[in-house]
């Protein structure tokens, strides 16, 4: 099920369906146009005028998800595998001598529309009140309305008025929050970070990197949308969440936290040119 898509097309996020099947893996979706830079440009949403209403409405709908996902058993086992030491010493790895990390979020969708991203956005914001190591919340996706935008800001988030094409570069440490993006978006990440200091700032949570690799394929737009993912698994640690219940299997589905440690920086470039 496409949860959004774009006007231009960068940004469809799919989301699976409700059942779930055992031991079902999902393929993950990839972006079958060429790669190739694209410039930053301003967006602003269709809509030009906040409706009192329909804020009020989705404001009411994110702070029941909130409230939903703090008191369910899903979050309590998601905060205690954030608090288990082989996974704090990664965030505290990425911190550095910092005291905290930015999270910029990228393909929320709609929380107007979809309870899915509603849920993505609690754990956000539950995670930015639990942790004092969290920073500002940015958040970008084409499809937000500006009534959206505004309830985001609402509840402390910074809307970014540029599509970076997930192209930020990680100056500082930063926690990017990407759940069931496309393959290219994850891959344009890791190609504005290509460097041992930028992807040792960072933490992504979002589509399963060990998935990528076990069902890559040989069709060509599968290949440069995944070929940085692939090379960079050598020295990605991963850590799958737990769905727990299947109020929160659509939107956490095959969701991992992954944190990069590349060994030698002459690593890096030796990857590409062996065209991974």
């Amino acid at each position: 099920m496409v949860k959004n898509a774009s006007i231009d097309g960068e940004w469809t996020v799919v989301l699976p369906s409700k059942r779930r099947h055992g031991k079902r893996k999902t393929k993950p979706k990839v972006h079958e146009e060429e790669e190739e830079e694209e410039e930053e440009k301003p967006w602003k949403s269709d809509d030009l005028e906040i409706d009192p209403q329909r804020q009020a409405r989705v404001k009411q709908k994110m702070e029941n998800a909130i409230k939903k996902v703090e008191s369910s058993k899903f979050y309590t086992t998601f905060l205690e595998q954030l608090k288990r030491p082989e996974v704090s010493d990664q965030f505290r790895h990425v911190l550095g001598a910092e005291a905290q990390l930015q999270m910029v979020m990228y393909g929320i969708g709609s929380i107007e529309s979809y309870e899915s991203p509603r849920f993505q956005l609690s754990i956000a914001i539950l995670m930015k009140r639990e942790f004092d190591w969290v920073g500002n919340i940015e958040v970008f996706d084409p499809v937000l309305s500006v009534t959206e935008s505004s309830v985001l800001e609402s509840l402390g988030c910074t809307v970014l008025s540029v599509n970076e094409q997930a192209r930020r570069e990680a100056l500082k440490p930063t926690l990017f929050f990407m759940p069931h993006c496309e393959a290219n978006l994850y891959n344009n990440l890791l190609q504005a970070n290509w460097r041992m200091d930028r992807l040792s700032r960072i933490a992504l949570f979002g589509n399963s990197f060990q998935m990528y690799e076990e069902q890559v394929t040989l069709e060509p737009q599968v290949i440069r949308a995944t070929k940085r993912i692939i090379a960079s698994r050598g020295f990605t640690s991963e850590f799958a969440i737990e769905t727990v219940s299947d109020d929160y299997f659509p939107a956490f589905h095959d969701s991992s936290w992954h944190f990069f440690s590349p060994g030698l920086d002459s690593e890096l470039p030796l990857l590409v040119s062996e065209g991974l």
